[in-house]
């Protein structure tokens, strides 16, 4: 059967279409509901810490004496082959050597040699920016530690580079390499050839060896201070259109502890901490980063130096109900301790705190005394490490809260001492309780109180005669070893007889020069055992030179003298040359009886003989 090729029916083919327009297959299923299209901007977002990575040297924040001296080098073509960059996280290690490498192949129209001016992008920038040039190598140690990823990497060092002027080799975290590698490494990094350079990046300076640190320029990124982070930060939230109260601002400065990179993180955290267009609270950054308000961490510091545990408790209750970290708590009180501390010597304007904050802790470091701000200091940095391996830090923390209030005011050893051998109560003022009476040995805030009353009624019944009792100021250095001695501190007085060369003496003050390999804690303890001994302050001080001889020094040279004296005796001398091959081993001073006891003697045997 032929085909017939017939007309189309045009005007049927008009009238009707061929599919249904409201269906999606030949059986009539419904076409499906189209998704809402999502912003392209989600996709392609990049964090604020690769965004505003710097693109020049310029834009490298708080490094300005390294870039300084690259400056002087480049300019002077004193270009080192190999750079050690080292220092804490996010401060622009990894930065500063893409940079160097730009810098080093730098060509433009005008300019065909290194070059630290990078605002005009370069023939090569791009490529090594985005991380695809051939001549730019950039390792990273701890994914390749073993010797033979070395060897891989060296046998290309021999080439030339095929487009730019150097072949640089970017090894981050070098200090990752195993010992074989640095061997391999080390004969190439001596005698390089001119058309390599290499740049490393290293948080633990003290691990890469000294062999391979003495054929670098090194440079030491410093942390970047608070005042410059934060101003930073300012800028990048007014690129991005954010608003961030300036105390937030200053909390993520704080909490980045001087890297560039947290900063930015946390800045980017922040800014979705509020609804797009509103402001973002210092409390919602202090929520997010888990941190207490330092108002109230400052008054419960307040409050444990008082005394007052009951307060102080109900205190870091409250602050943990509201979510602080109870192991950032105790950060932040030893910074308390050390503000304190610091206002304390140098005033409220040392300070880097708001004026309210810093007049706080100026006060409570002025109602304590340098010995106790030290002791508590020294509680805290062990309470901190308590809270972070405890089960249960929470705890940790009150067991901590509890103690500095019991011990903040306790006197240091040395009063206690010479209080009980003056008769006098061990223990500070008493203290009123603060609320919620206290009595007998209950946790609260009259510990204080009834550690001191407890004293004041064992001090009259102490045994005060088995108490040393001061003697009288030595009157010369012989005197004052003479006493070490009758107090039988013998690690003192070897010490002393071993390494202090007297220069001058008077009551109360004593000057010498230390003799090679004296303990550094040497005049410190001369002086708290003198101050213990005698009652009375002294001053120890050292010079550089001028003393005499220490103790051991005058023994030897005094038995030298005498052997010499010996050996020169005619005697001496004519038995050793009747005994040839004899030597003087010893000597030995033999005591001459008196004569009064030689007069007993005889008129005892007159009386035998009679």
């Amino acid at each position: 059967m032929a085909d017939l090729d017939l007309p189309p029916d045009t005007e049927t083919d008009a009238e009707t279409p061929e599919r249904d327009e409201n269906t999606v297959d030949m059986f009539g299923a419904p076409a499906p509901v189209a998704a809402p299209a999502q912003p392209e901007s989600d996709a392609a977002y990049t964090v604020i810490a690769r965004k505003y990575r710097p693109r020049t040297f310029e834009d490298l924040f708080g490094q300005e004496a390294m870039v300084r001296t690259l400056r002087n080098a480049f300019a002077s073509g004193r270009i080192a082959h190999a750079f050690m960059l080292t220092g804490v996280r996010g401060v622009g290690k990894t930065t500063t050597a893409r940079l160097l490498a730009r810098a080093l192949n730098y060509k433009s129209a005008t300019i065909d040699q290194p070059h630290l001016d990078l605002s005009v992008e370069g023939v090569h920038c791009r490529a090594i920016i985005d991380g695809r040039h051939m001549d730019v190598l950039e390792l990273d140690a701890a994914s390749r530690t073993k010797v033979e990823d070395m060897r891989e990497l060296l046998d290309g060092v021999r080439y030339a580079p095929s487009e730019a002027r150097y072949k640089v080799y970017i090894i981050d975290e070098v200090h990752m390499l195993s010992t074989a590698s640095f061997n391999a490494l080390l004969k190439t990094l001596e005698e390089p050839p001119p058309h390599a350079k290499f740049i490393f990046a290293t948080t633990e300076i003290r691990k890469v060896p000294v062999t391979i640190l003495s054929r670098c320029q090194r440079f030491d990124l410093r942390r970047v201070e608070p005042e410059v982070i934060q101003a930073n930060l300012e800028m990048i939230a007014a690129a991005e259109g954010a608003k961030i109260e300036p105390e937030g601002y200053t909390l993520i400065a704080r909490a980045a502890e001087g890297s560039v990179r947290d900063a930015q993180s946390l800045l980017d955290q922040a800014i979705v901490q509020a609804d797009e267009g509103k402001m973002v609270t210092a409390a919602q950054v202090r929520d997010m980063m888990g941190l207490a308000d330092r108002g109230q961490t400052i008054e419960l510091f307040a409050l444990t130096m008082t005394g007052k545990a009951d307060e102080a408790l109900k205190a870091f209750g409250a602050l943990y109900s509201f979510g602080a970290d109870p192991v950032v708590v105790m950060l932040d009180l030893l910074d308390h301790a050390h503000a304190a501390s610091v206002a304390k010597a140098l005033g409220p304007d040392a300070l880097k705190l708001p004026s309210d904050q810093a007049a706080r802790l100026a006060q409570i470091g002025s109602s304590a005394s340098a010995g106790t701000l030290n002791r508590v200091w020294q509680m805290l940095l062990k309470a901190h490490d308590e809270a972070r391996r405890a089960p249960d830090p929470k705890a940790a923390v009150e067991m901590a809260l509890i103690r500095l209030c019991y011990a903040a005011d306790l006197p240091s050893p040395e009063d206690a001492l010479k209080a009980i051998r003056d008769g006098a109560p061990v223990g500070a003022e008493p203290r009123p309780a603060s609320g919620g009476g206290h009595s007998g040995s209950g946790g609260g805030g009259g510990g204080g109180s009834a550690m001191t009353s407890a004293a004041r009624q064992l001090a009259p019944q102490a045994p005060t005669p088995q108490a040393a009792p001061a003697l009288p100021s030595p009157q010369s250095f012989d005197e004052v070893v003479a006493l070490i001695d009758a107090r039988r501190d013998i690690t003192l007085k070897l010490d002393v007889e071993r390494f202090v060369r007297p220069i001058s003496f008077r009551p109360g003050a004593i000057t010498y020069e230390a003799a090679p390999g004296a303990p550094s804690n040497l005049s410190g303890r001369l002086v708290s055992r003198l101050k213990e001994w005698t009652g009375q302050p002294w001053l120890v001080a050292t010079e550089g030179a001028g003393g005499g001889e220490t103790a051991w020094e005058k023994e030897k040279r005094e038995a030298a003298d005498v052997r010499r004296q010996v050996e020169q005796d005619p005697f001496v001398r004519s038995v050793m040359e009747a005994f040839p091959g004899a030597e003087i081993v010893s000597l030995r001073q033999i005591p001459v009886p008196e004569a009064g006891v030689e007069e007993v003697v005889e008129g005892e045997d007159e009386e035998d003989d009679d």
